[in-house]
C-alpha cells in the first residue's frame, strides 16, 4: 500500500469535511437571523367574540322578548334612540341604537329594565345581585387612538347602575369598564350588581308594584350603540331566580280582564235599576202633587237618598283609581298564587269602591230634586 498517497488523500478528505462544516454553520447562522427578523413582525390581533350564557335562568333575548325594558331620557344628557333585539357577532342581545342627537360630551346611555315583570313580586324582593354583560359596537370613524390612528372603534366603556329601593331611597350599584380600540364591536364587559345594604332594607320587596333599575353607559367616546347580554338576577343563596313565563302572565291577565268585565256589567245592571226606580218615584211625585203631606214625605225620602249616595267629586275620585288599576293590570305579569291573589284582592277593592259611587244615578237624584222644587212652585 502506497501510505503517503493514503495520508494525503485522508488529509485532503479531511479539509474537505472541515469545509463544508464551516459553509454548514454559516448557512446556519445565515438562516437563524432571517428567523428572528421573522418573529419581530407585529402578531394578528384576534377579534372579540360573545359570551355564551351558562346559566339556565339568564336572560338571552333569543326569543325576542323585551317588554321589560325601556330607554330613560328624563335628563337632557340622556342619549336617545330605540329598543330591538339584534344580532351582534352572531348572537342575539338587547340593543340600543343611539340617534347621536345628543352631543358625546358628557351623554349617558340609560336602559331600564323592570324586574317585576321578569320575576313578579315575590322574585323581585329576593334579589340581591344582578349580573350582565354589556357590549359596544362603534357607528362611526371617530375615535382616534394614541398612535394618532382614527379608526371605527368605541374605545373606553364604562358605567354603573343604580335603583330605588323599597325605602323609596336611590340606590347606586357598582361601576364596571372596558374597552375596544382596534375592532369595531368590544367584547363582553362584565357587570356585577349588588344589594350590599340588603340587611338595612336597601333592596326590593313584595309590596313595590315597579321594581326596576338603570344601566348607565357614560364616557361615550365614540359614536356607538349599546348591547346587553345574559341578565341573570341571584338570591342571598346565590342561587339565580327564575323568570316568570309571559304566557302565565297573559292567563292572570285573561282572568282579571273577565272580572273587570263583570264589575262593569254589574255596576251598568245597578245603573240602569235606580234610574228605573227614581223615575217612578219623579212620577208618584207629580201625581200626588195635590196631597202636600204624601210630597212631604217624597221630599224626605229624596234627600234621604241623596244624603246616601256619594257626589260627584268622590265617583271621580273612584274612576281614576279603576283606571290607575286598569293600567296596573295591563303590566300584570306573575303566576304565583300569592300574586294572583293580590291582583284579585285588588280586585274587589275597586269594586268596592264603583259600588260605592253612580254618576248617573247622581245625575237621577238631582233631576228629582228639581222635579221637587216645580212642584213646590206649583
Amino acid at each position: 500500500m502506497n501510505y503517503k498517497n493514503f495520508i494525503a488523500g485522508a488529509m485532503a478528505f479531511a479539509l474537505a469535511a472541515c469545509a463544508a462544516g464551516c459553509s454548514d454553520k454559516k448557512k446556519s447562522d445565515d438562516k437563524s437571523d432571517s428567523s428572528a427578523t421573522v418573529e419581530t413582525t407585529t402578531e394578528e390581533l384576534v377579534p372579540p367574540t360573545p359570551v355564551e350564557a351558562t346559566d339556565p335562568n339568564a336572560i338571552t333575548f333569543d326569543d325576542g322578548r323585551f317588554d321589560f325594558a325601556s330607554v330613560k331620557t328624563d335628563d337632557k344628557d340622556c342619549a336617545k334612540g330605540e329598543l330591538s333585539v339584534a344580532e351582534l357577532m352572531g348572537n342575539k342581545m338587547l340593543k340600543f341604537a343611539d340617534d347621536n342627537t345628543v352631543p358625546l360630551e358628557g351623554k349617558v346611555q340609560k336602559i331600564g329594565i323592570n324586574v317585576t315583570k321578569l320575576l313578579g313580586s315575590a322574585g323581585a324582593a329576593k334579589v340581591r345581585r344582578i349580573e350582565f354583560d354589556m357590549y359596544a359596537e362603534a357607528t362611526a370613524e371617530g375615535l382616534k387612538r394614541d398612535d394618532g390612528e382614527v379608526v371605527k372603534a368605541p374605545g373606553w366603556i364604562g358605567g354603573g347602575g343604580g335603583t330605588v329601593t323599597a325605602q323609596e331611597k336611590w340606590y347606586d350599584f357598582q361601576d364596571f369598564s372596558g374597552g375596544e380600540y382596534n375592532f369595531e364591536a368590544s367584547g363582553a364587559i362584565h357587570a356585577e350588581f349588588k344589594f350590599l345594604l340588603a340587611d338595612s332594607g336597601q333592596c326590593w320587596t313584595e309590596e313595590m308594584e315597579d321594581a326596576n333599575f338603570l344601566i348607565m353607559r357614560w364616557g361615550v367616546a365614540n359614536e356607538s350603540d349599546m348591547y346587553i347580554d345574559n341578565i341573570v338576577f341571584y338570591d342571598e343563596d346565590d342561587n339565580s331566580i327564575p323568570i316568570v313565563p309571559a304566557s302565565a302572565a297573559e292567563d292572570i291577565k285573561e282572568k282579571v280582564e273577565e272580572k273587570i268585565g263583570d264589575i262593569k256589567e254589574d255596576i251598568e245592571n245597578k245603573k240602569e235599576k235606580l234610574k228605573a226606580e227614581y223615575e217612578k218615584k219623579v212620577k208618584e211625585m207629580e201625581a200626588a202633587a195635590t196631597d202636600p203631606k204624601l210630597r212631604e214625605e217624597l221630599k224626605s225620602e229624596y234627600e234621604k237618598l241623596m244624603e246616601e249616595v256619594q257626589n260627584s267629586e268622590e265617583y271621580e275620585k273612584a274612576a281614576a283609581e279603576m283606571e290607575k288599576f286598569e293600567a296596573k293590570l295591563k303590566q300584570a305579569i306573575s303566576d304565583t298564587s300569592d300574586a294572583e291573589q293580590k291582583i284579585l284582592d285588588e280586585i274587589e277593592k275597586a269594586k268596592e269602591q264603583a259600588d260605592k259611587v253612580n254618576a248617573e244615578a247622581q245625575a237621577a237624584i238631582e233631576e228629582a230634586s228639581m222635579q221637587i222644587e216645580k212642584v213646590k212652585d206649583r
